[in-house]
């Protein structure tokens, strides 16, 4: 009876220390000062098992390969992940800069990255990382299409990246979300 109540005590004083630490504001949130390695590693692995966990029920399109998907996807990218995670010889952007967790370098580390997780993290985004969920203004299918991008990229040239970026200018109204507002209150 003495263990419970002084690892109850142990608890009650711990969960008190939790609460100051948090009101006190002693923790620095600032983007612009790293973890500490500590709580970088927590963080990452909290994000890769629980990614890793969701992403197991996923079924890979058959056509995940086709060219068509690819092109499609290589919009999407320009668009909207390049800015944070670069493009084939691109090694630095202004928004980048400011991110804390800094994003992956995707052209370094896509390859190896399991499709179905790749699909996860595009459609539900990851908290406190500055990465979207595209899932609210994109569809599965165009998911898979900037997953299937995404893949190749650690192979892509610059001058690859590029030809497949190029595109004619769009006339006004064009974009890529394919849901609808849902009264969200999407600027076009």
């Amino acid at each position: 009876m003495k263990f419970l109540r002084r690892t109850f005590a142990g608890l009650l004083l711990a969960a008190a220390a939790l609460v100051g630490v948090v009101y006190s504001g002693l923790y620095d949130v600032a983007a612009d000062r790293p973890d500490s390695g500590l709580l970088r590693w927590f963080l990452h692995t909290v994000m890769e098992r629980s990614v890793e966990v969701r992403a197991a029920d996923v079924t890979v399109p058959a056509d995940l390969e086709d060219p068509v998907r690819v092109d499609t996807g290589a919009e999407h990218y320009a668009e909207m992940c390049a800015g944070c995670h670069l493009a084939p010889g691109v090694s630095a952007s202004e928004l980048r800069e400011g991110l804390n967790p800094e994003p992956p370098e995707l052209a370094r580390v896509a390859g190896s990255a399991d499709p179905r997780e790749l699909f996860w993290i595009i459609k539900h985004g990851i908290r406190m990382t500055g990465m979207p969920a595209w899932g609210r203004s994109h569809s599965d299918e165009k998911i898979w299409d900037l997953v299937a991008f995404v893949r190749r990229l650690p192979a892509m040239t610059p001058a690859r990246y590029q030809e497949l970026t190029a595109r004619p200018p769009q006339p006004p109204g064009h974009g890529h979300d394919d849901t609808p507002d849902h009264g969200h209150g999407r600027i076009p």
